[in-house]
């Protein structure tokens, strides 16, 4: 077997790499199984004033979609803003042909907000108390459309 010469680096925060990274294999992937419609999309709440609230970006693969950032600011939360953000992106799945959404979080409080918007837990990656930090657990959740 022959030894690779490339050099390898650390590269922290280049956005373009890791969307070029992602689109190479993405392409990769599609010579070798047929692929569903792979997009992306970002979707923002702003209130009266045009000041960015909210806001949620996803994207789509093998017909799931998969909830990559939610956030709402703080002073909004519990009026409906992250229930809306998920409707609307629940619609969005549909229309793309999705037939599941899937997404995770370490966040007890959201977690309790994804299960009451239907969301169940399939997975779940837990610290011991050795760990930093103690006790942390990430939980896995999908609901299907």
């Amino acid at each position: 077997m022959k030894a690779s010469t490339a050099q390898f680096s650390i590269v922290e925060g280049d956005e373009g790499l890791a969307e070029r990274l992602e689109s190479e294999l993405l392409l990769s992937l599609a010579l070798n199984q047929e692929q569903a419609l792979n997009t992306g999309f970002t979707l923002s709440a702003n209130n009266a004033d045009g000041e960015l609230i909210g806001g949620l970006v996803a994207s789509t693969s093998y017909s799931w979609l998969l909830v990559k950032i939610l956030w709402v600011k703080e002073s909004q939360r519990n009026l409906g803003v992250g229930r809306s953000l998920m409707a609307a992106t629940e619609a969005k799945a549909r229309e793309l042909g999705c037939h599941s959404v899937w997404l995770d979080t370490s966040n007890a409080e959201a977690k309790q907000f994804y299960d009451a918007l239907g969301y169940e837990v399939f997975g779940q990656l837990e610290n011991s108390e050795a760990h930093t930090p103690p006790d942390h657990c990430r939980w896995f959740m999908k609901k299907a459309l």
